[in-house]
């Protein structure tokens, strides 16, 4: 941020536009503020939040102005007429939250960033603690230039990383709960010492699903191929998908027998437990239950940041751009279902998800501490951690061995319908067609991980092509082959949405 400042300074000195994107503009409070105290009312937020009217406010006056603006925004912003744009800086690039992918247009906030900055003869400054896999080999191919920072802002250390293996925990009777003994000691002497301790599991709610233990019935949602995540709280099942809910249900509608158990665990549950193992500490909950507002996140963040409590218990919300003084101690409870995603990015949005949650510790004059409980402590994401440059060699190498980005270019198929067996038919004739256009290159017809939507059936299909290869070429193929299915009538009604670059 001292280096964004310094960068910013100098372009509105010389009367030049800045535009500095972040992924998420609800989660930069305090971000807006540092900014606002430095450059003043030459700060202007914009995001989706705002009224139409301020939005419209802002529009104008940014045509208008002959220069000197500083735009902090979501990437939204990059559509905003900043005519004397002189700099783009892109935070926390790597970010998953850049990528529209609903609705149209379906863009990447960081690569339309970089264009707009090369349309306008502007410099772009990406930054993060954690590169995406592609922009480390823009940096390897000599395309970006590369600046490593060796050290923390005052000198502080990095955090020390401890692995706590939740197997060899539950063996000798050493886990609580949620947790493991390591974890419940470090959390009794950072509160007998005053400080403060952030715990990470990465599910929002009380429950992922309820399971009844004599017959396997679990509810689940009747609109969405999913199970419905209890909120205890709200007495509510919830679909995190189109947000169907009806009441928790207590005893089983199949076998009518049993009582149904809550199985794996959420913010909330943690929120439970850490109170009830710790009841002289004071606990906060910050995930997408209880940050509905701006508001109401920033009074969750205010009240922590001013030691107002002593544990913060939060989804991958508390890993984005915050800064507390106190916090000396991260717990990630659950370190193995990071991995567990059939998704060739699960490595490494694991690896950076946990690095960005580790530097959340130890910000000042005390050296932090993160300890990740898993029943995988040989896998070598947990190895590598700390070791940007080992990681994503590994990475790089594998993604070039299976053909996936940086090394090609992928293009998601979804085709959606409420008719299952047209669905079908429509999706292994597309899959047929395109095959014989690109041969290798295509992948499936296949069902996604959850295969209906809100009443819609869903099937992907996947093009690769090289980055060698014209792209355009390939782009008028795929229009071709989609124009020639819907020619059969019986297709015309199959929804069909081609996602470039998936996140």
């Amino acid at each position: 941020t001292e280096i964004y400042m310094t960068l910013i300074a100098e372009v509105l000195a010389r009367g030049g536009d800045v535009l500095y994107l972040v992924p998420e503009i609800a989660l930069s409070s305090q971000l807006i503020e540092r900014l606002e105290m430095v450059f003043g009312s030459r700060v202007t937020a914009y995001h989706s939040k705002l009224s139409v009217r301020r939005r419209s406010e802002g529009f104008l006056r940014l045509a208008a102005s002959d220069g000197g603006e500083l735009v902090i925004g979501a990437r939204s912003a990059l559509f905003l007429p900043l005519r004397h744009l002189q700099l783009v800086i892109v935070d926390e690039e790597h970010d998953s939250s850049y990528k529209q992918s609903e609705p149209n247009p379906r863009y990447n906030g960081r690569d339309t960033a970089i264009m707009l900055a090369a349309l306008s003869g502007a410099k772009a400054v990406l930054g993060s603690a954690t590169p995406s896999l592609e922009s480390y080999a823009n940096h390897l191919s000599g395309k970006y230039a590369y600046t490593h920072l060796t050290e923390r802002y005052g000198g502080v250390e990095l955090p020390e990383i401890v692995i706590s293996d939740t197997t060899r925990s539950v063996k000798r009777n050493e886990r609580k709960r949620h947790f493991n003994k390591l974890l419940l000691d470090a959390i009794a002497e950072r509160l007998e010492r005053g400080e403060q301790v952030i715990l990470f599991q990465n599910r929002r709610g009380y429950s992922p699903y309820m399971e009844c233990p004599t017959c396997g019935f679990s509810a689940r949602c009747p609109h969405c191929n999913v199970t419905l995540s209890v909120h205890q709280q709200r007495g509510r099942m919830v679909c995190h998908y189109c947000g169907y809910n009806e009441p928790i249900q207590r005893f089983c509608p199949n076998c009518k027998t049993s009582e149904l158990k809550p199985m794996g665990f959420g913010t909330e549950r943690v929120e439970e437990a850490i109170s009830e193992l710790f009841p002289e500490a004071r606990v906060l909950r910050l995930d997408g239950d209880t940050a509905t507002s701006g508001t109401a996140y920033n009074r969750i963040i205010g009240a922590f940041a001013r030691h107002e409590a002593d544990i913060l218990v939060g989804t991958q919300i508390v890993s984005k751009g915050l800064d507390f003084a106190g916090v000396t101690l991260i717990g990630i409870l659950n370190g193995d279902n990071l991995l567990a995603s059939p998704d060739f990015r699960a490595e490494e949005r694991a690896w950076q998800l946990i690095m960005q949650v580790a530097g959340r510790a130890g910000r000042r004059n005390k050296r932090g501490e993160v300890i990740i409980q898993t029943a995988e402590p040989q896998h070598s994401v947990y190895a590598m951690v700390g070791d940007y440059e080992q990681v994503a060699s590994k990475l790089l190498a594998e993604r070039k061995q299976f053909r996936y980005p940086p090394f090609v270019r992928i293009v998601k198929i979804l085709m959606r319908s409420n008719d299952k067996d047209n669905l079908v038919k429509s999706s292994l004739q597309l899959g047929e067609q395109l095959r014989n256009r690109f041969g290798g290159r295509v992948l499936g017809p296949v069902a996604p991980l959850i295969d209906r939507v809100r009443g819609e059936y869903r099937v992907e299909l996947m093009l690769k092509v090289e980055v060698e290869a014209s792209f355009s070429r390939a782009r008028a193929i795929l229009r071709e082959e989609i124009a020639r299915l819907r020619e059969d009538k019986t297709y015309r009604n199959i929804a069909i949405i081609c996602d470039v670059d998936i996140l």
